[in-house]
């Protein structure tokens, strides 16, 4: 009886905890990002893949904000400005824009980064995107591999792919 009694307890303050943190649902995200690009998960155009189930944003009280990214409109910006989170959504490319990306990079074969350059370092990986500020060590190409060190004192170099000017990252597993 006292056993039952402990786990009534347990049940009747659960709910009360989820509630006092609420998190918005990762599938009202997709279907936000499949509505603002017009397009479903996978389809070119529309996003890559799901946005990870295992992430826990905090719930928004107003409709969330969602706008077009980077070169080429390869990602979208989903922001909540009152509860001060932000997630970048890569999309799947068009036919039309990777035929455009391969021209314009056989194009270029001249230095599009300078060594010392301040340059953007994009990583991208299932269901998340992060930018970081970085010097270029070496000069590059767009299709390079180039070395650039993160902004900061004890930051270690890594290497990352030029894009375009301005514009090194990688894709992440």
């Amino acid at each position: 009886m006292r056993s039952l009694f402990f786990l009534a307890a347990a049940c009747a303050v659960l709910p009360a905890t989820a509630l006092a943190n609420p998190v918005v649902d990762p599938g009202a995200i997709d279907g936000a990002v499949a509505n603002f690009t017009g397009h479903g998960i996978g389809e070119p155009g529309g996003a890559r893949q799901p946005v990870d189930r295992r992430l826990r944003l905090a719930a928004c009280p107003q409709p969330l904000t969602l706008e077009m990214h980077g070169g080429g409109q390869a990602s979208v910006l989903v922001r909540c400005p009152v509860a001060g989170w932000r997630l970048f959504v890569p999309l799947t490319s068009t036919p039309q824009a990777a035929a455009s990306a391969f021209a314009s990079a056989s194009a270029s074969a001249q230095k599009v980064v300078a060594r010392g350059e301040t340059v953007t370092v994009a990583l991208r990986g299932r269901g998340f995107a992060l930018q970081r500020q970085a010097e270029a060590m070496e000069a590059g190409a767009v299709g390079d591999w180039i070395r650039v060190r993160p902004a900061g004192r004890d930051a270690e170099p890594m290497r990352a792919r030029v894009i375009r000017p301005g514009l090194v990252g990688m894709e992440m597993p």
